[in-house]
């Protein structure tokens, strides 16, 4: 198959090898997206006159074949297709003839691409949108289910004040609230149609670039074509960032998870089956689920640096760097999936200790609760504060194991309402 840049020489076979790299294999996921660009842009072009209205019905026809094959797992790169453009036009060429190669009238492979990468970013964001919320309603319910449940909570790792899975569970489903407004930034920012700026400098051809946006459900458009090429890397960028937010919060999770999995705590289990043992030490229950999501939520942390430094210091324009971003993004796609996915199954079976605070070691969990208690008596708080913690210095201090708080956000008011409407809005500007 010649290459649509062709101009009648070969590459060298090992420069083209290591330019092409692994951006066939992506390509594949970006097989959609550009059958269905294509098909806006040939309706486009019927409209001002570059395509006879049957010419673009035959290709329709075509290109709607095409997209059969992709749905069922049949669709493949040839070995000389450079990438999923030239693969497209190459089998509408084959079967419609010299009509084939009408299609590409009006566009460069730059904004092609633009236009692939943001059709299927926005569709990974829905996803991850759908998936984030699934999280957060399970945390939500688990936050009401468990609210009664006192825990330690802890400051510098020594144990400090009075908490409860109520408060534990809830605090990350509104953690996932500041993530969903990330992803709601990453979302406006790829619902920009970049078709029609051709290689950067727009075209000569009447386009229709309204009508282009409307076809391929894009909000709005990136209008200065120029503009348009720059997104290349800012949308990825965006979008990592984003990804690291929600990795953050699961890292945090893991962590706690792990934490209180331990025998020195003991404030949750989980299922044999959810644990894996020791090879010499029976009683070991590790969590190894846990501790894989911890490990990949530092990795997804990593990378708006990683895109960061891969698109510094160039020009305005395209440049053939741009081509790694897929190899850094679509597998971290893949994880931050599945994280979100295991970490929901994960909480799915968890159980919560009922009688934590009946261990001694959390008697003086209590301190400050005493203090507060002795101040609403009419005791100057210092005074109350000095009192309480003579009683723990000569060992004497010992206080009721309950708490009274009223207030927005706490213990005894969770707010649980108030912060799924927070969701609410946060992600009502996805889709």
């Amino acid at each position: 198959m010649a290459k649509i840049w062709d101009k009648g020489f070969d590459a060298n076979q090992r420069v083209e090898d290591f330019t092409v790299g692994n951006d066939r294999e992506l390509d594949l996921r970006l097989a959609k997206h550009d059958i269905l660009g294509s098909m806006a842009h040939i309706k486009m072009l019927v409209k001002i006159g570059l395509l006879e209205a049957e010419e673009e019905k035959a290709l329709r026809t075509e290109l709607q074949n095409i997209l059969s094959e992709v749905e069922r797992g049949n669709f493949r790169l040839d070995d000389d297709a450079e990438d999923i453009h030239s693969q497209v036009e190459a089998m509408l060429t084959e079967r419609l003839g010299e009509m084939g190669k009408k299609i590409h009238s009006g566009r460069s492979r730059n904004d092609q691409v633009l236009v692939d990468i943001k059709l299927y970013l926005k569709e990974e964001i829905m996803q991850f949108k759908e998936e984030v919320i699934e999280l957060f309603n399970l945390l939500q319910s688990l936050s009401e289910q468990h609210k009664e449940v006192l825990l330690p909570g802890y400051t510098h790792g020594q144990v400090a004040m009075p908490s409860s899975f109520g408060l534990w569970f809830g605090a990350y489903a509104e953690a996932l609230v500041d993530d969903m407004y990330t992803l709601s930034a990453a979302w406006q920012v790829a619902d920009q149609n970049p078709l029609g700026s051709a290689a950067g400098y727009g075209s000569s051809f009447p386009l229709d670039r309204e009508m282009t946006t409307r076809e391929l459900g894009f909000t709005s458009m990136s209008y200065n074509v120029v503009a348009a090429q720059m997104g290349r890397g800012k949308t990825e960028r965006i979008l990592a960032q984003s990804m690291s937010n929600i990795a953050s919060t699961l890292n945090k999770l893991a962590a706690d998870n792990c934490i209180y999995l331990s025998g020195n705590y003991g404030f949750i289990s989980y299922p044999d089956e959810l644990t894996t043992g020791s090879s010499i030490m029976p009683h070991k229950k590790n969590p190894d689920v846990w501790e894989l999501i911890r490990g990949h939520s530092n990795r997804l942390q990593s990378l708006p640096n990683e895109i960061a430094l891969m698109t510094t210091n160039m020009p305005h324009g395209y440049h053939r760097d741009y081509q790694l971003l897929k190899e850094v993004l679509f597998p971290a796609l893949e994880t931050l999936h599945r994280l979100l996915q295991m970490t929901r199954f994960m909480l799915e079976h968890i159980s919560v200790n009922g009688d934590i605070l009946t261990d001694p070691r959390y008697e003086y969990l209590f301190t400050v609760e005493e203090v507060n208690n002795r101040v609403l008596q009419g005791i100057p708080f210092r005074e109350a504060y000095q009192q309480v913690g003579k009683e723990v210095q000569a060992g004497s201090f010992h206080a009721p194991k309950e708490v009274h708080h009223t207030h927005a956000g706490s213990i005894g008011n969770l707010c649980t309402e108030e912060i799924r409407k927070k969701m609410e809005k946060a992600s009502e500007a996805i889709g």
